[in-house]
């Protein structure tokens, strides 16, 4: 019965963080951030079509997002 009352309290937790509203230049901010992010992360690939090495594209790209996403991954992370 705890964990049933634990998984309703998380679950009513999340509900009203995802229905969050933002404001008009809340939402203009975040667009912009992830075009920024886009934008280095084409940097990324394009580096890796040069063949530059991975350990190199990859200080590059976390140059470029520094300050735009959580992470060294610039808010992507995929196996390898």
């Amino acid at each position: 019965m705890r964990n049933g009352w634990l998984l309703l309290c998380a679950a009513l937790v999340s509900a009203s963080v995802w229905a969050q509203t933002h404001s008009d230049k809340e939402v203009a901010e975040d667009a912009a951030r992830h075009r920024a992010m886009a934008v280095a992360h084409e940097g990324m690939a394009k580096c890796l079509e040069s063949k530059r090495g991975e350990k190199a594209c990859m200080a590059e790209l976390q140059t470029a997002c520094k300050g735009l996403a959580i992470g060294k991954y610039c808010g992507l992370r995929h196996a390898h």
